[in-house]
C-alpha cells in the first residue's frame, strides 16, 4: 500500500458526509471523478485520501469510477479531526483585481488563514467577486497544503461596516505603510509593539489595504477604534497580494505554527 502522502487527497464537503466510520460510502463530485479517472489514472479500489472539518482525514478506496461519478469508501483514519478548529487569523483585505485576488486566497489558505473577509475600500479596484471560482480555489489549497479545514470566504463587505461588526474583544492588526509618519494620530501607542503581532491569539484579525493603501480618512477611522492595533510589515512597500502573505506568515508563526 502506498504511503500516506503520495495518495491523492480530495475535500468532501461534510454536508456528503458529516459522520466516519469503516465502511461508510460517499459520493464523488463529478470533478473529482475525472480528476481522478482522467488526470491520476485511478481506478475501482484504488486507495486516496479525504478529509474535512468533521471527519478528519481517511484513507479510502474508489468504487464505482465512471466519467462523471463514482464512490469513496472509508476505510481507517489517518488523523481526527481538529476539536477546535484549526487555529489562525481572520484576513481582512481589501479586493484587488481578479489574478491578485486569487493569489492572496491561495497563499492565504497555506500560510494558515482562519476565514476570509474581503473589503470594499474607498481606493478598491474591483468590487465584484466570484464565490464559486474563491471557494474553488480554497479547497484545492488546502488539498495541496494537508490541512483539514477550509476557510470560509466572506460575501465583501465595505470597510466600515466590517469595522461596525467586528468583536471588540478581538484584536485587528492593521498593516499600515509608512506608520512612522503617522506617530500622532490615534491609536499610534499601540503601534509600538516588540514585534508583528505580539499576542496576537487565534481568531484575531488582520486588515490588509488595497494597492495604495488606506485613504487618511479610512486611516483615521481605523487607528481610533480601540481593538485596533496599528502595525508595519517592514520598512518595504509591499504589493497587496504580498503583503496578505507577509502578514499570514508572520501571524502563524506568532501562533507557533512556523
Amino acid at each position: 500500500m502506498s504511503s500516506a502522502h503520495t495518495l491523492p487527497r480530495l475535500f468532501v464537503a461534510s454536508e456528503k458526509l458529516d459522520e466516519a466510520s469503516a465502511g461508510a460510502t460517499c459520493a464523488m463530485e463529478p470533478g473529482q471523478a475525472r480528476y481522478l479517472g482522467a488526470v491520476m489514472r485511478r481506478g475501482d479500489g484504488d486507495v486516496v485520501r479525504i478529509f474535512n472539518a468533521r471527519i478528519g482525514e481517511w484513507r479510502a478506496t474508489i468504487s464505482g469510477l465512471r466519467k462523471e461519478r463514482g464512490s469513496f469508501v472509508l476505510q481507517e483514519q489517518i488523523r481526527p479531526a481538529p476539536e477546535n478548529g484549526e487555529p489562525g487569523c481572520v484576513m481582512a483585505f481589501a479586493l484587488l483585481k481578479r489574478d491578485a485576488t486569487d493569489l492572496a486566497i491561495r497563499m492565504g489558505v497555506e500560510l494558515g488563514v482562519a476565514r476570509f473577509a474581503p473589503l470594499i475600500t474607498e481606493r478598491t479596484v474591483g468590487q465584484r467577486v466570484n464565490e464559486e471560482r474563491l471557494a474553488a480555489i480554497a479547497i484545492e489549497a488546502a488539498e495541496q497544503c494537508e490541512r483539514l479545514t477550509v476557510p470560509a470566504i466572506d460575501a465583501p463587505l465595505r470597510l466600515t461596516d466590517f469595522l461596525g461588526a467586528w468583536p471588540s474583544e478581538k484584536t485587528l492588526f492593521a498593516a499600515v505603510e509608512r506608520l512612522d509618519v503617522r506617530a500622532s494620530s490615534p491609536g499610534a501607542e499601540r503601534a509600538r509593539a516588540p514585534r508583528p503581532f505580539s499576542g496576537a491569539r487565534s481568531g484575531d484579525g488582520v486588515l490588509i489595504g488595497p494597492e495604495g493603501g488606506f485613504s487618511d480618512g479610512e486611516l483615521d477611522v481605523m487607528l481610533a477604534r480601540p481593538f485596533v492595533t496599528a502595525l508595519t510589515l517592514g520598512e518595504r512597500v509591499l504589493r497587496a497580494d504580498t503583503a496578505v502573505a507577509a502578514a499570514a506568515t508572520l501571524f502563524d508563526a506568532s501562533l507557533g505554527n512556523a
